[in-house]
C-alpha cells in the first residue's frame, strides 16, 4: 500500500520504523514544524522527521496541514491510506476523504475511554490496571471514529508515564501492521465507540505536577509516576524546587501537618499526607542531580518538622 505519514513525537518512531521495514511504501512523512531548542536555541528535528531524513524519505512540515496548498500535495502524493500517530494537528474533511482506504489512527489507550492527548500518563495518575491501543479509521470529531483493532497492555505495580510510553509505542507499531493486513485482506471490523463510556482527558502541564499532600498518600504516589520523566510531580524544601521521581506509600498515620516530614533516616524522608505516609524513595533539589534519597540526605541536612510547600 502507498502510506502517507503523519506523526511527530518519540512515541510515532516506532510504528513509522514498522512501516518502513514492512512491504508498504511510505511515499511521504508529514510533521510538526522544527522547534528552537537548548540554549543556542537550534532549530531541531522532530524524532519522526530524524528517522525520514535518514531513509530519504519526502517530508512535509506545514504550518497548517489543512491549508489548501498542502492538502494538494496530499492529493498529488495518491496515498492508499494515511496513518496517523500523535501527529498534533486536527485533520480536515478533505484531507480524510483522500485516501482510497481512509485514515487511520493509532491512539494509546483502549477507546473510547481516555481520548484526548495524554491518555499514556493519566492512565497511570488514575491507578488503570491495565492499557493499550486502538486503532481506528479517522473521522472529524477528536477520537471518535470506529475502532478497528486493539491490543491489552498490562500495568506492572511501579509502571510511569515513561516505561508504559515505551510499552505501548511497541505494541501501536505491532497494532497497526496487523491492521493494514486486515485492510489488504478487507478483514477489517468497524465498531462504533459508545460516547457514554469515554473521557477526554486534559493536556499535561508543569501545574498539574505540584503536590497536594492533603491528598491520599496512594494517590500522589500515583501521580509521582504518572508524571514520570515529564512533567514530573514536585514540591518545595527550604525555598527551592524539590521534584520527586519515586515513592512508597506507608499505611500508617503520624501527627502533624499535610506536607510535614515526621520522620528522617539515612535512606529516607516521611512525609504526612491525607492518609497515610509517603516515603520518599527518590528526589532532586533544584540545582542539583537526581539521586536515591539516602545520597540526597548524605549531602544535604534535612530536618523532622520541616513543611514541604512550593
Amino acid at each position: 500500500m502507498r502510506v502517507v505519514f503523519m506523526g511527530t513525537p518519540d512515541f510515532a518512531v516506532g510504528t513509522l520504523e514498522a512501516l518502513i521495514a514492512s512491504k508498504h511504501q511510505v511515499v511521504g512523512v508529514v510533521t510538526q514544524p522544527d522547534k528552537p531548542k537548548g540554549r543556542g536555541k537550534a532549530m531541531q528535528f522532530t524524532p519522526v522527521k530524524e528517522v525520514a531524513v535518514a531513509h530519504n524519505i519526502p517530508v512535509y512540515q506545514p504550518i497548517r496541514v489543512r491549508d489548501e496548498a498542502f492538502v494538494e500535495e496530499l492529493r498529488n502524493m495518491q496515498p492508499d491510506v494515511i496513518v496517523v500517530v500523535a501527529f498534533g494537528q486536527i485533520l480536515s474533511k478533505e484531507i480524510l476523504e483522500i485516501p482510497s482506504c481512509g485514515c487511520i489512527n493509532v491512539h494509546a489507550s483502549l477507546l473510547p475511554k481516555y481520548r484526548g492527548s495524554a491518555p499514556i500518563q493519566w492512565v497511570v495518575i488514575d491507578g488503570e490496571k491495565e492499557s493499550g491501543v486502538t486503532t481506528m479509521f479517522m473521522d472529524d470529531g477528536i477520537d471518535t471514529g470506529d475502532m478497528l483493532k486493539k491490543t491489552v497492555v498490562p500495568l506492572s505495580e511501579n509502571e510511569t508515564g515513561g516505561s508504559l510510553h515505551d510499552k505501548l509505542a511497541i505494541a501501536g507499531a505491532q497494532l497497526l501492521i496487523e491492521t493494514l493486513k486486515d485492510a489488504e485482506e478487507g478483514k477489517l471490523v468497524r465498531t462504533k465507540q459508545k460516547d457514554e463510556e469515554s473521557n477526554y482527558v486534559k493536556m499535561l502541564d508543569k501545574n498539574l505536577g505540584l503536590i497536594d499532600f492533603s491528598k491520599p498518600a496512594i494517590e500522589i504516589e500515583r501521580l509521582i509516576r504518572g508524571l514520570n520523566p515529564w512533567p514530573s510531580a514536585f514540591t518545595g524544601l527550604d525555598g527551592k524546587t524539590l521534584k520527586i521521581w519515586s515513592a512508597k506509600v506507608l499505611n500508617k498515620e503520624a501527627e502533624g501537618e499535610f506536607g510535614e516530614i515526621v520522620e528522617v533516616t539515612k535512606e529516607d524522608i516521611m512525609v504526612k499526607t491525607g492518609n497515610g505516609i509517603l516515603q520518599l524513595k527518590e528526589v532532586q533539589l533544584e540545582g542539583k542531580k537526581r539521586m536515591d534519597t539516602g545520597s540526597f540526605l548524605r549531602g544535604y541536612q534535612v530536618t523532622k518538622g520541616t513543611i514541604l510547600k512550593k
